[in-house]
């Protein structure tokens, strides 16, 4: 079984997002970059289904040079080759994305293509969708349960109050959701063992999509604040006053 899982170098989750001045990237000074939970559990149910039926699993990664790091983090869990198309770190919005990514694998024998349900980062829950309509695969969404046997893949999608089961032949796409697996951490003889390992890189053909970005906002920061009531045995009396002010006294 040959397995491709597709993955997007994003700022690491939690991390606090400034713009440059023109307010159209991201500033990248100091930040770090990690791929989005769902990813991360495509990469290791990629794994998984690799080590109970065999075969070979390729982790695929859209973006500039520094997304190596993304592929090589994916090797070291066990991912067996990694493909690159590498692009000057300029934006891709999902529909273009979705183009790079078919053309560079159309003909290639995958029997299954894995992506996160959505990037923690756009959320565009798109680029599977996208890529399964332009090779003409069928496409299973927000999956957290997988099992093949025979040449069909059986997928289950939680609902409210039970799971919906789809079943198709391979080859196919599934969008798979974070709870699926729980990803393990790389050995260190994996990492070593992923430094070593050849990156395939395609330059692809920037095909711009439907959307055009305007401008990038950053969300309002929550604001908070400090009353200090007092210092020592002077600040009893305005501390009585506020617990009675919360009606907690």
């Amino acid at each position: 079984m040959n397995i491709l899982v597709c993955v997007k170098r994003i700022p690491a989750p939690g991390s606090r997002i400034l713009l440059t001045p023109d307010e159209q990237e991201i500033d990248t000074k100091l930040l770090g970059f990690d791929v989005s939970p769902h990813e991360e559990c495509a990469v290791e149910e990629a794994v998984r289904l690799v080590e109970k039926h065999g075969g070979e699993a390729t982790v695929l990664s859209l973006g500039p040079e520094e997304a190596a790091e993304q592929l090589r983090y994916a090797m070291a869990q066990g991912v067996d080759n990694a493909i690159l198309l590498e692009t000057d770190g300029g934006d891709w919005d999902a529909q273009a994305t979705a183009r790079a990514i078919a053309a560079a694998i159309a003909g290639r024998p995958f029997d299954l293509l894995l992506f996160g349900n959505e990037s923690a980062d756009a959320a565009g829950y798109q680029v599977g969708i996208r890529v399964a309509h332009a090779l003409r695969l069928p496409c299973i969404s927000g999956v957290k349960e997988i099992s093949i046997a025979d040449g069909v893949i059986t997928a289950r999608r939680p609902v409210t109050n039970g799971w919906e089961v789809y079943e198709t032949p391979l080859p196919a796409v599934v969008t798979v959701k974070e709870g699926i697996n729980y990803p393990r951490y790389p050995s260190l003889p994996g990492k070593l063992r992923a430094k070593k390992k050849p990156i395939e890189r395609i330059q692809p053909t920037h095909r711009p999509g439907g959307l055009r970005k305007a401008r990038l906002v950053a969300p309002k920061e929550q604001e908070s604040t400090v009353q200090i009531l007092g210092e020592g045995p002077a600040a009893a009396g305005a501390v009585v006053e506020l617990l009675k002010e919360l009606r907690m006294v």
